[in-house]
Order: C-alpha cells, then structure tokens, then sequence
C-alpha cells in the first residue's frame, strides 16, 4: 500500500458531445483507473455495472463501448481535479488541488444537470467549481468498492434519477 504523497495530473480527456445533457464528475481517476488508461477502470467499480443496468444495456468491456454507451445516452463524464496530491486511490489524502476546467464541457454541450459520483466529487465541486459553472450538483453515492454499505442494487436505484 503506497504511504507516500504523489502529485497525480489527469491524463484522460472529458468524454461528451453537444448533445450531451448530463455531467457525471468523479474526483480522480484510481491508480487502477489510470492504469487501464480510463475511467472507473478498477473490476469492483461498478459505475458500467449501475449505468447499464438503468439503460438496460449489457456492461460494456473496453473503452469503445463505453464511450459509445455514454454518448449514445447523452452522459458526459469527466473528474473535478485537475491535478493534485494524492496517497494511492485515497480520497480521504487529497489535497493541493487545481479543479479541472468544466467550461470545456459546458460550453459545447446542452448539459442540464450535473451529478457528483460520490460525497468527494461533490465537495470539491463546491468548493471549487460551482461558483464558476452556476450549477448546483446532485450528489449520487459513489460507485466504488469502498462504498461496500451500498449494494449494487441500492445503487441502481439512487441512480435512476439520471435517466432523462
């Protein structure tokens, strides 16, 4: 288990188009989602797991059919952070924070609403990005392992208000 501070900047670009009408932002991507090279990359998220259920969708395997699965249901996803200091995965270590710039999404999309994917993801959007984007978040509950008091069925059912 890592016990040292890293300085981690974001490497994947926002995923959206103009007709994107949600923004779903994590936090940061995980050290197992940076090594897959996309988001939620780690076996036990199960972000793909709740989205394709509320689709009703089969879970999509690699970064294609993710993609396809976001954009052909109008969902933008992208993380609060920018850049900052991090130990491994934990949320909980963050801090020296530079906030990603949400205007790249928001001025070329019809973003309506815009969802936190966990209580971290909501907090540092309010602290560093509502007052920039006018928006208030929604907070959902996050879809990783370390959220185990939600089951996967619980999530599902917090995250049926996305579908427009």
């Amino acid at each position: 288990m890592e016990k040292e501070y890293k300085r981690i900047k974001h490497t994947f670009e926002p995923i959206f188009n103009k007709d994107s009408k949600i923004l779903i932002l994590g936090s940061l991507p995980s050290v197992k989602s940076r090594e897959e090279g996309f988001y939620y990359g780690h076996p036990q998220n199960r972000f793909w797991s709740v989205l394709s259920s509320i689709y009703n969708l089969e879970i999509p395997k690699i970064i294609d059919e993710k993609i396809e699965m976001l954009i052909n249901n109008n969902i933008a996803i992208w993380d609060v952070i920018e850049s900052c200091d991090i130990i491994g995965s934990s949320d909980s270590s963050i801090k020296n924070v530079i906030p990603a710039d949400l205007s790249k999404i928001l001025n070329n999309s019809n973003i309506q609403n815009i969802y936190a994917n966990g209580k971290t993801a909501s907090k540092l959007y309010k602290k560093y990005s509502e007052k920039n984007t006018g928006i208030k978040i929604i907070e959902l509950p996050s879809t990783s392992p370390a959220n185990a008091t939600y089951t996967l069925d619980r999530l599902i059912e917090a995250w049926k208000v996305i579908k427009m």
